[in-house]
């Protein structure tokens, strides 16, 4: 009787962990911040401006989305909500400055593109943020699962982890994970920015790019 309960119990935690819903992301861990750093946070969270593709010219915002968006396409198929998606981790990337291919990469090995993922532990969204930075740094209003609202929290909170590992990205990635010294989840996010999304204008203009 006792194996065949246990046997139940996996198969329920089975299909738990296999819920469409369900992300298995870590969590960034609530630290103490000093005024100075959460008012600056707090502003940084706070701009309204509408989100746009930071390129020198025209043309290089078009091959950036054009590549982008053939990589993501088996994940997110409607081409609209994959543009718009697409400019607004670009934006928000630039704004805090971040590159936006780490910040896909990120995103992969967070929630894998889902816009609804939840963690275990409650991070959520795209870029599975804890609701306690709401508190923290944002305002009661703000939806975690808003695509925009989303996106400026984490790449907020992972330019914040940048300045206090002062750049280093594997420190940073592993705060931002809650896993800070260990390094399978750094190797991940690292492993899928170059594999899957790296990116330079040079070689999409040349030809040389496997986007070209």
């Amino acid at each position: 009787m006792g194996a065949i309960v246990r046997n139940v119990l996996r198969l329920v935690w089975a299909l738990v962990l296999a819920a469409p819903g369900a992300a298995n992301a870590g969590t960034q861990d609530y630290e103490p911040l000093a005024a100075s750093v959460q008012a600056s946070l707090h502003k940084s969270i706070s701009d309204q401006a509408a989100p746009f593709l930071a390129f020198n010219t025209e043309m290089e915002a078009r091959r950036w989305l054009a590549a982008m968006s053939r990589r993501l396409a088996a994940r997110m198929p409607d081409r609209l909500q994959r543009e718009e998606f697409l400019v607004t981790v670009h934006y928000e990337a630039k704004r805090a400055g971040l590159d936006p291919q780490l910040v896909l990469g990120l995103i992969q090995v967070e929630s894998n593109f889902r816009k609804y993922a939840v963690s275990r532990a409650g991070a959520r969204g795209f870029m599975q943020v804890m609701p306690f930075w709401i508190k923290v740094i944002g305002s009661e209003e703000h939806n975690l699962f808003h695509l925009r609202i989303n996106l400026r929290y984490g790449c907020v909170i992972l330019r914040h982890y940048l300045d206090i590992e002062k750049g280093d990205l594997y420190r940073a990635l592993g705060r931002y994970n809650g896993s800070l010294g260990k390094p399978e989840y750094p190797t991940l996010v690292v492993r899928a920015w170059q594999r899957d999304w790296q990116y330079t204008v040079h070689a999409a203009e040349t030809g040389r790019g496997r986007d070209s």
